[in-house]
């Protein structure tokens, strides 16, 4: 599949760290949670750091199989606590548990991925690894942020901060194409 990449940097994008190629060593995988891309993009420009920086992922691959990047790869991005310096974050646009996201009667993620979604992430993955000579593992974003928090609706409970990309991102099917190890 060819891939066509549109650009669209973030705002904030020259304040982030840079950091060489070879620095990239694993692909975080996410959902953005959101209902659509727009609202994802308007999430990746809110200033959340002191430095002038927000949250976003790299890349972001909507329903229909487009792609765009929000963040150059040698561009540290804030998308996963604890392993934001050698990664590169892919946020597939999905709802998960839009919008009750700490809710305990609403953490199933029941939104199938496109087959578009998963052709484009396909693509984009074998780019990568072109790209980034050191790229070797591959993960979810819940397998490396497994905190607790408070549920919402009854504080007592604790629930997981993160879940994507999700009990419906077909992990067989993509580590066997891209060629990444998955790290848990």
């Amino acid at each position: 599949m060819s891939l066509s990449i549109h650009e669209q940097p973030l705002p904030y994008v020259d304040i982030l760290p840079e950091r060489p190629a070879d620095a990239v060593e694993l692909v975080v995988i996410h959902c953005t949670e959101l209902p659509d891309l727009a609202t994802a993009r308007e999430y990746g420009e809110r200033v959340l750091h002191p430095s002038g920086a927000g949250n976003s992922g790299h890349y972001y691959v909507d329903r229909d199989g487009a792609v765009y990047r929000y963040v150059p790869g040698t561009r540290v991005a804030n998308h996963v606590r604890g392993h934001n310096p050698n990664s590169i974050g892919i946020e597939l646009v999905n709802r998960g548990r839009y919008p009750h996201w700490w809710d305990s009667c609403h953490q199933q993620m029941d939104e199938p991925y496109t087959d578009a979604q998963i052709a484009a992430l396909s693509a984009l993955l074998a780019q990568l690894r072109v790209a980034f000579p050191n790229l070797r593992q591959i993960a979810g974003h819940e397998d490396l942020d497994t905190a607790l928090m408070p549920a919402s609706d009854d504080p007592a409970l604790p629930i997981r901060r993160k879940l994507d990309p999700g009990p419906r991102f077909p992990w067989p099917a993509i580590v066997e194409a891209c060629g990444l190890q998955r790290l848990r």
